[in-house]
């Protein structure tokens, strides 16, 4: 049994059901996919949760390995601040992103180029340990030129460098202070990574953003495509089933109407606070070990969240291929976050009036990642339209203040407001009078829809005093286990720093150890 139908939890499934077992999996939502989807409305097609996919050595191999065919797209990125823009192509196009920030910061011209060569060196760690197809998704039984000449060798490169990558576990924003003085510079390199981002996570992405790639249809055809290969071969998949009690004692989950369902062997792949919360024991030692760690997640708090509007547009697409690309991180203006209060932490119950005045600072200083599903593939919007999805991290607990305080629904016009008048005055002059129609998504919808505590869309904050996942790479293969026998557990709970490529890969790694676990016993 698999509990939880985002990436990890499909990708479980599809290698049980691969290795012959009968597998059964369960998901809350009316639909599988968890933070990977789309949805479509008018004729508009828009992404949610990703907005494109970083290979990083699993995702391709494991849809070869799968037999899955799905036809992929290009996806540039696009870095802008004010009026100036930069697409990240190649290893070279990095210094035009240099060149960029030297032109906005003159004055720390040198200070610049210190920190270009932490990211030369930062990326190219990186490029050695995405190198090659990550050798899990490989048969390696019956190539041994592949297994002496190329996996040997990339080996003892990747422990070099992990070595090296260990060495740059300071939140990225503290360790490019040693290089500037300029807080609005280290802002506009850092500020659309999440609060205190290792800097190997944050600088490494700007080699993963050549690295990104866009599936035709929409990011939710890998979702439809798992799905479809676990009903193809057997396995069973059950919507609209929240599990209430998982009875480790007699391996039974209870789901929401009450029926139950016996397992074999558990995969939980989903929030990892509503599994301890679930589960139950009458064994004094192991209800110990549930109570310690319930305690301890009741401490620790989810990754940044996002706000999100979807932009249905009586615009051409070509204006914003002209103008930005199918994929830009934009920041409007080079002022920084830094001189923002927050008014959370300031005043945890901060009035409407003072958030709402912060709200308007905010959305004019934030970086935004905005996504046009239709340059990559014009039959995702009508023709002569577009599509837009604008998205930008948000602090949960400005979401739900809006809500306890009973204006939720101005919270939400204000947040959609500001950010069209951004970027009316920016990026996207005249926006503001072409939209057919728009959706906006905050926290409090992600945690509705997906169950992630706050909203989260990576995992544990790194904010955290100890992340209670495991986070050595080197290591990965463990974070799988539990101390409960039978039960094994997979996604961006389980590890961090995480993402699409670490779901699936802890994905595979519990459907390993379940399937060696049920090879030995039958």
């Amino acid at each position: 049994m698999v509990v939880g139908g985002g990436i990890a939890g499909l990708t479980a499934a599809c290698y049980l059901c691969r290795y012959g077992h009968s597998v059964l999996l369960l998901e809350k939502s009316k639909r599988v996919g968890g933070l990977v989807g789309s949805f479509e409305k008018d004729g508009f097609v828009f992404d949610f949760g990703a907005r494109a996919f970083e290979n990083s050595g699993i995702i391709l191999p494991m849809l070869k390995q799968l037999g899955i065919d799905m036809e992929i797209l290009s996806n540039p990125v696009t870095i802008g601040i004010e009026d100036e823009f930069v697409e990240i192509s190649s290893q070279e196009s990095l210094h035009d992103y240099g060149n960029m920030l030297k032109r906005l910061f003159s004055q720390n011209a040198h200070d610049i180029e210190r920190i270009m060569q932490e990211i030369d060196k930062t990326t190219s760690y990186m490029n050695v340990m995405y190198g090659i197809d990550n050798p899990l998704f490989s048969d390696l039984t019956n190539d041994t030129q592949y297994l002496l000449h190329t996996l040997l060798p990339w080996l003892v490169k990747y422990k070099r460098n992990l070595k090296q990558i260990k060495k740059l576990n300071q939140p990225v924003d503290e360790y490019l202070m040693k290089f500037t003085d300029n807080r609005q510079l280290v802002d506009m390199i850092t500020q659309h990574f999440f609060k205190k981002t290792p800097t190997f996570f944050a600088l490494s992405y700007f080699g993963l953003y050549m690295d990104y790639f866009y599936p035709k249809g929409g990011t939710g055809v890998l979702p439809q495509a798992l799905s479809s290969y676990i009903e193809s071969h057997d396995g069973k998949i059950l919507i609209d089933t929240s599990v209430t009690k998982v009875d480790l004692d007699h391996k039974v989950v209870t789901s929401t109407d009450g029926e139950e369902f016996s397992y074999e062997e558990l995969v939980w792949a989903c929030d990892q606070k509503t599994l301890y919360n679930v589960l139950e024991t009458n064994d004094p030692k192991l209800g110990k070990k549930i109570s310690d760690r319930r305690e301890l997640l009741s401490r620790c708090h989810g990754s940044d969240s996002v706000i999100t509007v979807f932009l249905a547009l009586d615009m051409d697409s070509e204006f914003f291929r002209k103008r930005s690309g199918p994929h830009l991180f934009y920041t409007p203006n080079t002022n920084g976050l830094f001189s923002l209060p927050d008014p959370i932490q300031a005043c945890p119950n901060a009035p409407r009036d003072v958030i709402m005045h912060w709200i308007s600072d905010y959305f004019k200083h934030t970086t935004y990642e905005i996504s046009c599903p239709a340059l990559r593939d014009p039959s995702l919007a009508p023709p002569g339209h577009t599509g837009l999805i604008v998205s930008s991290l948000i602090d949960y607990d400005v979401a739900k203040i809006a809500t306890l305080q009973g204006w939720y629904s101005e919270f939400k016009e204000q947040c959609e407001r500001t950010i069209l008048d951004t970027l009316d005055s920016s990026v996207f002059p005249g926006i503001k009078t072409r939209v057919l129609f728009s959706i906006c998504s905050t926290p409090l919808t992600i945690e509705r829809i997906t169950g992630n505590s706050e909203g989260a869309i990576t995992g544990w904050a790194f904010t955290n005093t100890v992340l209670p996942c495991e986070t050595n790479l080197d290591k990965i293969a463990k974070a799988v286990l539990t101390p409960f026998k039978d039960l094994y557990q997979a996604g961006q709970w389980t590890f961090g720093p995480s993402g699409i490529p670490t779901c699936i890969l802890t994905g595979k790694l519990a459907a390993d150890e379940v399937h060696k676990k049920l090879r030995k016993q039958h």
